[in-house]
């Protein structure tokens, strides 16, 4: 794995198991990055230290040797950071070897509130996001009046930005939303002392990325969710509000599109899905509870209990298709162990027509799925140590979702801990 840049991203709608993934190549990483989004999201790993759930902190902290960033495009709760740092250390983990772009985006506690009230201002069209303000965060990001964490060194260019922000926001939440203003003295002072506490681990990120580039070192690009869920690529207006695309990664990362040679993409062995939007193999009926309870299909931000469905050959195809994605990672196999049939969709059918190729969100919402049902291999999968190991049709339905997705099998789950992950 030496010299390589590799994107690690979600094929679905997120909750892939990236985070395994990540925790079992960073190993021989040299550098981690997350290069979007914040604490919306989570990436459970298990391994030697234990079981963690990580929503900000790159899964390469496991490894001393690796450098962890998180990178320009991310948006950051302080407070949440440093609690999850701790909650790290006190499980035997160094933190010591973690860093944060000056240039990414603080989510202030404004932007928390403002989650909450501005989705459930949507009615229909609500996102159901976390409340963790990412949203909020991103809109003033794009719209240049976001707080980013060089700011939080800076008194003075601190207290006149923060100023002008908070009077804005507390104009909208008192007047639009009913609710109460925010104290612009205690959002100044809180976030100083972020700045006191974080100081020595906000650094310009340049100097770092262009040493492990011209060093040829072994770089991780770690995104959360899926282009699913990209602000431009997903299903609008359920999405995120930044792109968990290999593309987003280079933006993020400020790594330059040329050093990518490997794109992973990371696909569970059926579909799962948090939030609303389309999902046309959602499941409604008991094997739907039976494969969320098998397969422990609860949010790792928010415990809220995963939609469920068969494996969607569309949505994968799309989404390795806009990343280029030269792998895939496929995760909990194990959990179909006990099934005597799998249905894969392959297509959809619309108004009596079959469409092949993802359509635009409002279409997809109306599909139905066309299945093509593939025998189960009804034995356990957890004890396996390579493929040749997994049963026959096991084995078989690795090579079919492969070949519906068009991209080659680069390893797979079959257990949560870091090792229960079989290389191809």
């Amino acid at each position: 794995m030496a010299g390589t840049v590799t994107v690690v991203v979600g094929t679905q709608w997120g909750d892939e198991g990236k985070g395994k993934l990540v925790d079992l190549l960073s190993k021989e990483a040299d550098l981690c990055m997350r290069f979007q989004g914040g604490g919306n999201a989570g990436h459970t790993v298990v391994n030697s230290y234990g079981e963690f759930k990580l929503h900000l902190v790159p899964c390469g902290i496991f490894n001393p040797n690796c450098i962890c960033v998180m990178g320009t495009g991310t948006v950051i709760d302080p407070q949440d950071l440093i609690d999850e740092m701790a909650g790290i250390a006190r499980q035997g983990v160094s933190v010591d070897h973690l860093y944060i772009s000056d240039r990414a985006h603080v989510v202030m506690p404004y932007h928390k509130l403002l989650d909450k009230v501005e989705d459930e201002a949507r009615g229909a069209y609500r996102v159901e996001t976390t409340g963790r303000g990412i949203g909020p965060a991103y809109t003033d990001k794009v719209g240049r009046i976001g707080i980013r964490f060089h700011d939080l060194l800076h008194e003075d260019i601190l207290r006149v930005k923060l100023t002008a922000v908070a009077k804005k926001h507390n104009a909208i939440l008192t007047h639009v939303y009913g609710q109460q203003p925010f104290d612009i003295e205690k959002l100044i002072a809180d976030a100083l002392e972020w700045g006191k506490q974080l100081q020595p681990r906000i650094v310009d990120t340049m100097p770092i990325v262009r040493k492990a580039l011209q060093e040829n070192q072994t770089v991780l690009l770690e995104g959360q969710l899926s282009a699913m869920k990209d602000i431009d690529w997903g299903s609008y207006p359920f999405v995120t509000s930044s792109s968990p695309t290999a593309a987003g990664a280079s933006a993020g990362a400020g790594i330059p599109p040329r050093y990518i040679n490997q794109v992973i993409g990371v696909a569970k062995a059926y579909s799962t899905q948090v939030g609303t939007g389309p999902m046309p193999t959602e499941l409604h009926d008991e094997m739907g509870n039976h494969l969320r309870t098998l397969g422990g299909e609860f949010g790792a931000t928010t415990g809220r209990p995963r939609r469920i469905g068969w494996f969607d050959a569309v949505v994968t195809r799309y989404v390795t298709e806009i990343n280029g994605c030269t792998d895939l990672n496929i995760t909990k196999l194990d959990v179909l162990d006990t099934l005597a049939e799998i249905p894969v969709c392959t297509g959809y059918r619309y108004k009596g027509e079959v469409i092949e190729h993802l359509p635009d969100p409002v279409i997809h919402e109306q599909c139905e799925p066309i299945y093509e049902v593939l025998p189960g291999w009804q034995q356990s999968t957890e004890k396996a140590k390579t493929l040749e190991d997994l049963p026959l049709n096991a084995r078989k339905y690795l090579h079919r979702l492969a070949e519906l997705v068009n991209v080659r099998i680069h390893s797979v789950g079959v257990g949560p801990d870091r090792d229960q992950t079989l290389m191809a």
